[in-house]
């Protein structure tokens, strides 16, 4: 069985994004320790160090629902802001949403266009000298994705391709995670009150 975590920050403010960043690796270690094969698909950096707007996990293996199961919904970070000093809120917030790979199949995969890239990555000469890295565009989204990890364009068209459907699965729950976090500045949203997991740690960690 294989799924998928979108992990977001709601466009929520630095703190929120190191949080999205500390509960992916918990979510990686803990897919460890159930012999979970965890990786991580897509992941959109923050403006600061050591933080990300939001990331894509994929999870395959036996427990993989386990996970799902104690981490989807509100999760509520309890720390001082190791950005402001003085800043009084302890309280950061940050949406997990799991879908299948079964959900990909609804995608039209007509509207993607492919196009072969020169690899940046390891392997040496070779890597440079061919183009196997492949980027994929989903033309009415404008969404791009771009996989140089192996040295065959073949292999490195599919995962383009799985990554871009990942990424599509998730963009929309992403615009609805976005507006829960404006409701949460609010105080509007009553998720708020009910998160699924609430972790006190210092978030500078």
């Amino acid at each position: 069985m294989k799924l998928y975590l979108q992990i977001t920050s709601g466009r929520g403010p630095a703190e929120c994004c190191r949080a999205v960043a500390l509960v992916l690796a918990k979510i990686v270690a803990q897919a460890a320790k159930l012999g979970v094969t965890a990786e991580v698909v897509e992941r959109e950096t923050g403006e600061i160090n050591r933080t990300l707007l939001s990331a894509i996990v994929s999870l395959e293996g036996v427990r993989c629902e386990q996970i799902v199961e104690e981490w989807e919904g509100v999760i509520q970070w309890v720390s001082p802001s190791p950005y402001r000093i003085y800043h009084k809120r302890k309280n950061w917030f940050v949406g997990i949403k799991s879908f299948s790979s079964k959900e990909l199949d609804n995608i039209d995969t007509r509207y993607i266009t492919y196009q072969t890239l020169r690899s940046s990555g390891p392997g040496g000469q070779h890597v440079n000298k061919t183009e196997s890295a492949v980027r994929a565009t989903h033309a009415p989204s404008g969404i791009s994705v771009t996989a140089s990890d192996q040295r065959s364009q073949l292999q490195n068209k599919k995962l383009a391709t799985e990554r871009l459907l990942v990424k599509l699965s998730a963009w929309n729950e992403g615009q609805l995670l976005q507006e829960s976090q404006t409701k949460w500045n609010n105080h509007n949203n009553l998720q708020r009150g009910n998160p699924v997991k609430v972790i006190e740690e210092p978030l500078g960690n």
